[in-house]
């Protein structure tokens, strides 16, 4: 059986409490798929990544194959594993680009200290896309939530988001509604499983540039990520696309209040066409 090292890191936040665990292995050379399984299972945290070095290309560049695993499934892209990732390998070998390629295709990835010397990753995802929900499907979906068509926001309709993996986004028309998180875990894996979603992307408005989110994730064996870069990045795309904030945008989304495990993640949106921005810190956990 091979063995690694398992580093542990608290992405999207920068206290160990805080943010969303994932675990990173620097090392996966030689690694199957069965036993990276069994390592995100034994970790137990949303997701580890698995990284593996390209050989160098020239350049400044660096370039890793990555996987991503959950508990229970492989995912094709995970936000919070990739800053986590990208923290870990600036803090062993210097900021500096990344590209990680992923099964959902080329990430860039760039480090850099800030103000106090702390390390922030900053995520470019693949291209976006958004697409409609049919009535029946928005239904379903509140159905296993154990919410209420008088529970949304009218103003932020459903959608598809895909910025590397799909989600479903829902909006709460208030924060006490958003709070409330009790849904049919069963019902729910049951719904994501057959429309190919990772999370569902449950957010609240504050403000223009400010929202809230909760991220139920069944079909990873997890009731609730703290913090989802993937979504924050396909939230992007969403906003972009229903022009619901001028472009080009920074907005803020706080992640795991209810949880007990604080999360703030920057997104910025440009105009056109493109990937989106997500940005962030990670810290150790000891």
């Amino acid at each position: 059986m091979s063995v690694c090292e398992v580093l542990r890191y608290a992405a999207f936040t920068a206290t160990p409490d805080g943010g969303n665990p994932a675990g990173v292995v620097l090392d996966a050379r030689g690694l199957t798929r069965e036993r990276m399984l069994e390592i995100a299972a034994e970790v137990g945290y949303s997701e580890t990544a698995f990284l593996e070095a390209r050989e160098p290309a020239g350049g400044d560049v660096r370039d890793f194959d990555v996987r991503y695993f959950s508990p229970a499934i492989e995912v094709p892209f995970c936000g919070h594993a990739t800053i986590a990732s990208g923290v870990a390998l600036a803090e062993r070998h210097g900021p500096g680009m990344l590209v990680f390629h992923t099964a959902s295709g080329a990430v860039p990835l760039e480090t850099s200290l800030i103000e106090g010397g702390h390390i922030v990753a900053t995520l470019t995802s693949v291209e976006p896309h958004v697409s409609d929900v049919s009535d029946v499907d928005a239904v379903a979906a509140l159905e296993a939530l154990r919410w209420r068509r008088e529970d949304l926001d009218v103003s932020l309709p459903p959608r598809i988001a895909y910025a590397g993996v799909r989600h479903l986004v829902l909006a709460a028309a208030t924060r006490a509604r958003l709070a409330r998180l009790d849904y049919d875990f069963d019902a729910l894996d049951r719904y994501m499983k057959a429309r190919e979603l990772t999370t569902i992307d449950l957010v609240w408005r504050e403000r223009q540039d400010r929202f809230h989110a909760r991220n139920p994730f069944p079909v990873g064996g997890v009731v609730e990520d703290p913090a989802t870069g993937a979504a924050a990045a396909a939230f992007g795309a969403y906003l972009r696309a229903l022009e619901i904030v001028e472009v080009p945008a920074r907005v803020v989304i706080l992640q795991g209040e209810d949880m007990g495990r604080s999360s703030e993640l920057v997104v910025d949106i440009p105009r056109g066409q493109g990937g989106i921005r997500v940005t962030g810190r990670a810290v150790p956990i000891p």
